[in-house]
């Protein structure tokens, strides 16, 4: 989970998931939506791979993207009991 919280420090990867919650896109779509590089944006893709915030499929000759919820779920849960162990230390 460390790595996604790393993934996430970033705005243009975090931009890339928002794009990403519409719908999945192949790596040229996601770069006509940023003024850079396509091997930054590759750059940032193998990041959030890493991360295991996106995964990628293959179809045809384009490699797609697409949002992992599991990880974000796992993040979500984290932060989640993270808020109860405060509340409980407010209520001594």
């Amino acid at each position: 989970m460390g790595d996604a919280f790393k993934a996430l420090s970033d705005p243009t990867r975090r931009k890339i998931l928002e794009l990403l919650q519409e719908q999945s896109l192949n790596a040229g779509e996601i770069a006509e939506q940023f003024h850079m590089t396509k091997p930054s944006i590759s750059h940032h893709l193998t990041i959030l791979k890493h991360s295991g915030l996106i995964v990628d499929e293959r179809q045809g000759q384009n490699i797609v993207y697409s949002l992992d919820m599991s990880v974000f779920q796992e993040m979500m849960k984290w932060f989640m009991n993270f808020t109860k162990v405060g509340d409980n230390e407010n209520e001594k």
